[in-house]
């Protein structure tokens, strides 16, 4: 009872239901939006905080400035390339695709959107903070990850004890955002119920036949990130047959796929790293737990999809300084992704958020976002495990 009950289930009887409602109780599927709205300022609430503390963690897990040059710089630059590559691939696709253009509907009913136009300089003042506080109380996700990494390698050049007792807080600090983290995505359900409802009573529902296009491109991004774009890293960097090396490990990505929880995932990823993938157990230690905290490939390709698919409904054009807004944005705020389920809903408020895109616009892409999280955690985790391998061959 309690598995025909989950969150999962009852997200999906909130779309339906949201549906109906909102053909036929628009007049209160309007009113209703304040839920919707509830449930939106609660997922913004939870990410300064979850982002800083998610990152300053992953830096502090590195044990000290040494570890830090040898293995984590390695690390580090191979996930940040990979995240960068699988937002590319997103963008590449999203924008030859075009899902959300020819919904005429929504362009005549919807308000035209302004985005602002940013200059490099914008750009670079957007990464490096003046003033943290400043920016975190204005929810500035770059420059927050930009402070928490300098923070981090500072906090691990002190006396050992004394980092320690900064560790034991700050990860105390980030288990218990997670714990709030995933009692907000227990709302989900009401939230669904009320941003579909005011979607079709406000739109139609017209809105929602273009969402296969976008479900599409998503799954297209990560299917060649997965098989191609992965793999050719490893033929190039690793020396090795990743698609063997995939049967190997395949355990891990497959309950990826049905837990949709990198976390849940990672002593599986462990163990046949280890045992079956002949990765070292000091590199699969490091390597592996630090990817499910910051290295979410899936997520952020999907995140970049979906900002440009909702743009695209609202009408909004988005010029060249926008997109390489998302693509940075989208690259970072995977960082401080939880690895639980749903947690992309999350983040991809920050990449909305970069250029000003509707934030309900959520709403539309929910209806598909289950079956899309359990594949992109699966790519995630499937680029944490070629991560260890590579790395492996480069470490000392």
């Amino acid at each position: 009872m309690r598995r025909l009950l989950s969150i999962e289930n009852l997200t999906l009887i909130s779309i339906f239901l949201g549906v109906f409602a909102g053909l036929y109780l628009p007049e209160g599927m309007l009113k209703l939006k304040l839920l919707g709205d509830i449930f939106l300022a609660l997922l913004k609430m939870i990410i300064v905080p979850l982002v800083f503390t998610s990152v300053f963690i992953a830096m502090l897990g590195l044990g000290d400035v040494a570890k830090f040059r040898d293995m984590g710089l390695k690390t580090i630059a191979y996930y940040f390339t990979t995240t960068a590559l699988a937002v590319l691939v997103g963008l590449i696709l999203v924008v030859l695709i075009q899902p959300g253009k020819g919904n005429e509907i929504v362009h005549q009913a919807t308000e035209a959107v302004k985005v602002k136009e940013l200059t490099f300089e914008d750009v670079i003042w957007n990464i490096i903070p003046t003033n943290p506080v400043q920016s975190f109380a204005e929810g500035k996700v770059l420059q927050i990850i930009f402070f928490a990494v300098l923070f981090g390698l500072a906090t691990l050049a002190i006396p050992k004890e004394k980092m320690k007792h900064v560790f034991n807080l700050f990860d105390g600090l980030n288990d218990g955002l997670i714990n709030l983290t995933k009692w907000i995505v227990k709302l989900t359900p009401v939230g669904v119920f009320a941003l579909v409802g005011f979607l079709v009573a406000d739109m139609g529902i017209e809105v929602f036949f273009s969402l296969w296009k976008y479900a599409l491109t998503v799954i297209l991004g990560l299917l060649i990130h997965a098989f191609v774009t992965l793999p050719l890293l490893a033929f190039l960097l690793g020396r090795y047959n990743p698609y063997r090396y995939f049967l190997q490990v395949r355990e891990a990505p497959l309950l990826a796929f049905s837990t949709a929880s990198s976390a849940a995932t990672l002593p599986v990823s462990m163990q046949v790293a280890e045992e079956k993938g002949k990765v070292r157990k000091e590199t699969a230690g490091f390597v592996l737990p630090l990817g499910a905290t910051i290295n979410m490939d899936g997520t952020a390709l999907y995140e970049s999809v979906a900002a440009v698919f909702i743009a695209n409904v609202y009408g909004v054009e988005l010029s060249i300084s926008q997109l390489f807004i998302i693509f940075t944005t989208a690259t970072l705020a995977s960082i401080g992704a939880a690895a639980i389920p749903g947690a992309g809903l999350v983040m991809l408020t920050l990449v909305l958020s970069s250029v000003g895109i509707p934030l309900e616009g959520i709403g539309l892409i929910i209806a598909v976002d289950r079956f899309l999280d359990m594949l992109r955690t699966a790519t995630n985790v499937w680029g944490d495990l070629n991560g260890a391998k590579i790395i492996d061959r480069f470490v000392r």
